[in-house]
């Protein structure tokens, strides 16, 4: 298990996915395109995709290191078409790509550098509907499989993350967590989101299952239609959620500004107002479309 780091004076910003210049960039390919190439095809497709976004992630490692970041997102589309039902060329490609991806995640446990995985939206542990359960499992089986693949650690310093899903539907998100493999849940962590569930819907559902929550509080301030993030019920809630976190001191939270003000939920490039009850978290990801150089600004603001 990984160990926790000293206190530091300021937080470990993390960079989510890519940067806004070339240095961290992946490929992709749709799946109308993926489909439209022939089965015995498929293979040999995804083959140099694979390869080279594994070799794109360990340069994403490199760079984050030398520019002292310690906490990175994993891009959840790293490999395309992994999860397609009825096709396991995604699963063939990559069982023998292992040694190469094994490398990639030892080069950020190597740096010191924290990485987690926000998986799509359209997974939904909670759902009225039995298929959408079943798809989301069996997307979620292959977020696991890839941190286990890059060697990270089935603890919570590896995260993944999911929203709270369908509103109004905590029992059953609350009871469906202790049923999902182990790669899955000891690494799981629920966020707060706009519409569905706030912090205080949460909470009981992250104690009750034994996972952490990451607070966000642009999310809590647009839900709640609050005046700023400095509103006291911001620190509430960032108490609240260290608590779920074990150790502590690797708690996570997300920062993000609005673009016309605290309750507009587009981000901003970078990030201008940084909430009083974030300075003593030890670890944040900052959601901004500037990427990096959010990031250089909010070290100069902090």
């Amino acid at each position: 298990m990984p160990t926790p780091p000293p206190t530091a004076t300021r937080p470990n910003l993390g960079l989510v996915c890519i940067t806004s210049g070339p240095e961290v960039r992946f490929r992709t390919i749709t799946r109308t395109r993926y489909l439209s190439f022939p089965k015995e095809e498929r293979v040999a497709v995804l083959q140099g995709l694979y390869a080279d976004n594994i070799a794109r992630l360990a340069a994403a490692a490199a760079y984050c290191a030398s520019h002292g970041i310690r906490l990175y997102r994993l891009s959840a589309g790293l490999f395309p078409m992994l999860d397609l039902e009825g096709d396991e060329s995604g699963q063939q490609v990559l069982e023998g790509l292992s040694t190469e991806l094994r490398a990639a995640g030892d080069a950020f446990t190597t740096a010191g550098i924290r990485v987690l995985v926000h998986p799509d939206q359209f997974i939904v542990l909670n759902s009225e509907s039995i298929d959408v359960v079943r798809r989301a499992l069996y997307a979620l089986s292959f977020h696991g499989l890839v941190m286990d693949m890059l060697g990270f650690s089935r603890t919570p310093w590896n995260t993944i993350l999911l929203h709270g899903g369908k509103g109004g539907r905590p029992a059953e998100l609350t009871a469906i967590i202790p049923t999902l493999p182990d790669a899955v849940r000891l690494r799981l962590a629920l966020e707060n989101d706009e519409r569905a569930y706030g912090p205080a819907e949460l909470l009981p559902v992250c104690r009750a299952a034994g996972v952490p929550l990451i607070f966000d509080a642009h999310h809590h301030v647009v839900r709640e239609k609050l005046e700023s993030q400095n509103d006291p019920s911001v620190r509430h809630f960032v108490l609240a959620a260290r608590a779920t976190w074990t150790p502590p001191e690797w708690q996570v939270v997300h920062l993000s500004n609005g673009i016309d003000g605290p309750q507009d939920r587009r981000h901003t490039d970078l990030i201008a107002h940084f909430p009083d009850a974030y300075r003593d978290v030890p670890w944040i990801e900052v959601e901004a479309k500037g990427k990096e150089l959010a990031l250089t600004g909010l070290k100069a603001l902090i």
